[in-house]
C-alpha cells in the first residue's frame, strides 16, 4: 500500500494515480478515499493526476486514538503535498473533506494551491447557534455519536439508506449497492477516530479560513441535503471566500458526488478549465 508518514508518525494511506496537473480529494465522514472513486476516474481519464487520502482514524490509515481533530487533519493534508511534493494543487473537499480542505489553507497558505472546490462542505459551520440558526442542533450531533456508539454497524446501515442520498424521500429510488459501499468505507475505520470526528463537526467554525482563501473557489451544494443544510453552508461560505463562485443543485442530497457524479465531475472539469 501507498502510504506514508505524518508529522507525529502517524500512517496516512493514500492513492496516487496518473500525470498531469494534480487533484487532491478530502472524503467526508465517515468514509475513505474510495469515496471518490467516480471523480477520481474521470479526472484521470481527462489527463490529471488525481491524488486522495484516508484521513487518520478513517479508511486504511493507521486507527489512532490521538489526533483526531481538524488542525491534525489538515496538516496530514499538508503533509501528503510535501511528501509528493505537489504544486499547483486543486483542493476538492466533500463535507468534512471541505472544512479540512479550508483549515488546511488557513493554517498552511496556499503557495501550493491553485483552486479549491467545496461540495456540500461543513464550511463556514454546521452548529445551529444565534448567529446561525440554520445550523443543526448539539443535540443532533450527540446523537449520531450516541448510535455510533451504541451499533456503529446498524448506524451505518442507516444513515446511507437514509438522510446521506435522500434514500428516505418520496420519489428517490434506494441503490442497495451505494448504500452497501458506504457501510464498507464507514466499518473499515475505527470507532475512536469516526466519534471523535463528529466532536470536529460541533466545535469547528472556519470562518478565518475562508477568509484567508485568495485563489478561486467553486462551492457546490445541493439544496436538499439533510445532513448539512444548504443555508448553513453554500451562502455563507461565498460571502466569506474572495472569489467564489455557488452553484446550487435543485433537490440534490448531501452524497451528491456519488448520486450525480455526472452533473458534479462536469461542472468541476469546467471549474478547473476555467
Amino acid at each position: 500500500m501507498a502510504e506514508f508518514a505524518a508529522g507525529d508518525s502517524v500512517r496516512i494511506f493514500f492513492k496516487d494515480w496518473g500525470s498531469g496537473q494534480p487533484i487532491v480529494f478530502s472524503h467526508g465522514w465517515p468514509l475513505s478515499s474510495d469515496d471518490w472513486d467516480a471523480q477520481m476516474l474521470f479526472f484521470l481519464h481527462h489527463g490529471f493526476r488525481v491524488i486522495a487520502h484516508d484521513r487518520r482514524g478513517h479508511g486504511r490509515s493507521a486507527q489512532v486514538g490521538r489526533g483526531n481533530d481538524m488542525n491534525h487533519y489538515a496538516d496530514d493534508l499538508a503533509a501528503l503535498v510535501e511528501h509528493l511534493d505537489l504544486r499547483d494543487v486543486i483542493h476538492v473537499g466533500h463535507s468534512a473533506g471541505g472544512g479540512e480542505v479550508a483549515r488546511y489553507i488557513g493554517r498552511h497558505g496556499e503557495s501550493r494551491v491553485a483552486k479549491v472546490a467545496l461540495i456540500a462542505a461543513v464550511t463556514p459551520s454546521v452548529l445551529q447557534t444565534a448567529d446561525n440558526p440554520a445550523g443543526v442542533p448539539k443535540a443532533a450531533f450527540e446523537a449520531l455519536q450516541a448510535q455510533l456508539a451504541a451499533n456503529r454497524s446498524e448506524f451505518y446501515r442507516a444513515v446511507p439508506s437514509g438522510p446521506f442520498y435522500n434514500y428516505d424521500q418520496p420519489g428517490v429510488e434506494p441503490s442497495e449497492a451505494v448504500i452497501a459501499n458506504w457501510w464498507r468505507q464507514g466499518m473499515m475505520g475505527g470507532a475512536k477516530g469516526q466519534y471523535d470526528c463528529i466532536d470536529a463537526f460541533i466545535e469547528e467554525d472556519y470562518t478565518e479560513d475562508l477568509k484567508k482563501i485568495t485563489v478561486p473557489v467553486l462551492i457546490m451544494n445541493g439544496d436538499a441535503d439533510q445532513i448539512v443544510p444548504y443555508a448553513t453552508s453554500g451562502p455563507r461560505a461565498l460571502d466569506l471566500v474572495q472569489h467564489g463562485e455557488l452553484k446550487t443543485y435543485a433537490g440534490l442530497p448531501h452524497g451528491m458526488p456519488t448520486t450525480h457524479a455526472d452533473t458534479i465531475n462536469e461542472d468541476l472539469l469546467t471549474f478547473i478549465r476555467s
